[in-house]
């Protein structure tokens, strides 16, 4: 039987083995200490290979063993021998379809800012002071999740509501994989509940707004000075006698596109503008990539689903107990964990169809 994945794609593995094998031999050069810059790059792309080489390799031994065990089932005079060839056969069979199907998700484009940290920005939408409750406990929730994927969160601008909620707030998550694993909270969530202050016990609908950000590097995203409007003010949040007695709090206009960013989190006035323009590089950067992948998706035709954060994604149903996500069809009945920070079913979810999406969109083009 001819091997299942298609002649190009073995051609592919086997030159990312042999590269593989040649980093191999570079990291093995004592020359290549006293160069630390090359010996990084060539640590991490030893490191990127790992997984996609060791996968094709078990691919190849999967194969192998699954040739001899046909040839055990059809060709044994021993029934029995040849029964117990016949559950190996299946059971190979099954194996080597998934290592498939893993070496193609693995050979999909790899998003550059998947690696990154990121900028999360959740703002109160309708629903007035029940919206603004809801998005502070979003907050609780996201960071929880960091909190349990080892991930540090930094709340860079917080304005409250009168109701003890939160109109908006801005921070910055930091750790392995962030925007990988975050990139598809982005979008309106809606809940469904009874407020505290209704009388008549009636379920209410609000919205928050959820962005995403990759935190974008200097080099990527260059910000001219003359092109910045720096203003102070005086911080209105946590922070001590300090607070509404000095300028400290920055704001920053990008003039080129009218886009503001503030900080408040920091009693320094530097720290404040290094968080800000943090950000703003953010949200540039982020501008950019929808962009590209606008005149990427007009481009190919299919392409599912725009992507735009104005789409309802996900639904928060409190008298139901009850959790949907409208873009993979996921409903779960375990709203009180979800908001605990319990996300990584929903998360693998989305992970898991975005791969799907990708390899429909590679067997298209």
């Amino acid at each position: 039987m001819d091997a299942p994945l298609d002649p190009k794609i073995l051609d592919r593995l086997n030159a990312l083995e042999a590269r593989r094998e040649e980093l191999v031999r570079t990291l093995a050069d004592p020359d290549i200490v006293s160069d630390l810059e090359r010996f990084r790059s060539a640590n991490k792309s030893y490191s990127d290979l790992g997984p996609v080489v060791d996968c094709y390799r078990e691919y190849r031994g999967v194969l192998a063993d699954l040739a001899g065990a046909r040839e055990l089932a059809g060709g044994s005079d021993d029934a029995e021998m040849r029964a117990m060839a016949a559950d190996e056969v299946g059971a190979l069979e099954a194996r080597l379809a998934e290592i498939e199907q893993q070496i193609k998700i693995l050979l999909l484009p790899v998003d550059p800012a998947d690696a990154k940290n990121v900028v999360l920005e959740i703002r109160a939408g309708a629903g007035g002071d029940e919206a603004s409750l809801f998005a502070a406990e979003m907050f609780r929730m996201y960071s929880r999740f960091a909190e349990s994927s080892g991930w540090k969160v930094r709340t860079t601008d917080l304005s409250e509501s009168g109701a003890g909620g939160m109109k908006e707030v801005i921070a910055l998550i930091e750790g392995e994989r962030v925007y990988s694993r975050l990139k598809f909270e982005s979008g309106v969530h809606r809940v469904q509940r009874v407020p505290e202050t209704e009388a008549q016990g009636r379920i209410h609908t609000s919205a928050v707004t959820v962005a995403v950000l990759p935190e974008a590097d200097e080099v990527e995203i260059q910000i001219d000075e003359k092109d910045l409007r720096v203003d102070t003010f005086c911080s209105s949040g946590p922070g001590g006698q300090s607070v509404n007695t000095t300028y400290s709090a920055v704001r920053i206009t990008h003039l080129p596109t009218n886009t503001v960013v503030q900080c408040q989190d920091e009693k320094s006035w530097h720290k404040n503008k290094a968080r800000a323009l943090q950000v703003l590089r953010s949200r540039l950067y982020e501008a950019k990539r929808r962009e590209q992948q606008e005149t990427i998706a007009r481009e190919r035709k299919g392409m599912v689903g725009s992507g735009d954060r104005s789409e309802k994604v996900r639904t928060y149903n409190f008298p139901q107990n009850r959790v949907t996500d409208h873009r993979v069809g996921l409903t779960m009945h375990n709203l009180g964990s979800v908001m605990d920070g319990d996300l990584a079913q929903i998360v693998d979810a989305l992970v898991a169809h975005d791969q799907a999406q990708k390899l429909k969109e590679e067997v298209q083009v």
